[in-house]
């Protein structure tokens, strides 16, 4: 195969990988802290709203929460009086429908008669040409593909506050963007993000990426 055949080709692969799933989960987090230097008692309990109380959906993501606490070093106390802290979060997922036009490698077409076959021996060596070279009616062509698809918002925040007298300690924001819809599947991701780097540079966006598990 020619030099710029094979350069043709390896960039029409190129234009073809950029339609696969991706395996990794990328947020933009932002976290706003007043993280005190020095924090001995990094007791705390879970503050809950009436209905994330009765919600299963909730308590898995809030055992995600818990597993990173502990750890970075806090510990779970039994009720808001043996507390130093308490954790709180929401979460939400939306919608939109995308529509691009991308390209797509295609097979050259046979440029003579349809009704007859294009090359001697044609029925003894099937749809290739002596040599089985897929380019044998030239390179392959570049045609754009119209393609719908959805793309969903998944967006997580986590708080910390002092027990004592509410004051807001930690506030972060993690907001992921993707094809796949399940909140049980990327929020362990988005959760790490969520405390990556803890307390970490306070009012910088940041992007993080993490692969997920296969």
């Amino acid at each position: 195969m020619n030099s710029w055949m094979s350069g043709l080709w390896l960039m029409v692969f190129g234009l073809l990988l950029t339609g696969c799933a991706t395996t990794s989960v990328q947020s933009n987090v932002t976290a706003f802290h007043e993280w005190p230097a020095e924090l001995k008692d990094k007791s705390y309990v879970f503050e809950r709203t009436p209905e994330q109380d009765n919600n299963l959906e909730y308590r898995n993501y809030e055992n995600l929460v818990r597993n990173e606490l502990k750890r970075l070093g806090f510990t779970e106390a039994a009720n808001a009086k043996a507390a130093q802290l308490k954790a709180s979060l929401e979460y939400g997922i939306s919608v939109r429908d995308v529509r691009v036009i991308e390209p797509v490698a295609v097979a050259p077409y046979w440029p003579g008669p349809f009704w007859g076959p294009p090359w001697p021996g044609y029925y003894r060596r099937g749809y290739y040409g002596p040599f089985y070279d897929p380019f044998w009616y030239g390179p392959p062509m570049i045609e754009q593909r119209d393609v719908s698809f959805q793309v969903f918002t998944r967006q997580l925040k986590v708080k910390l506050a002092r027990v004592s007298d509410n004051r807001n300690l930690y506030e972060v924001t993690v907001v992921s963007e993707g094809t796949n819809g399940s909140l049980p599947v990327v929020m362990p991701y988005m959760v790490r993000s969520a405390f990556a780097d803890f307390p970490g540079p306070s009012g910088v966006p940041r992007r993080i990426e993490l692969q997920m598990e296969q």
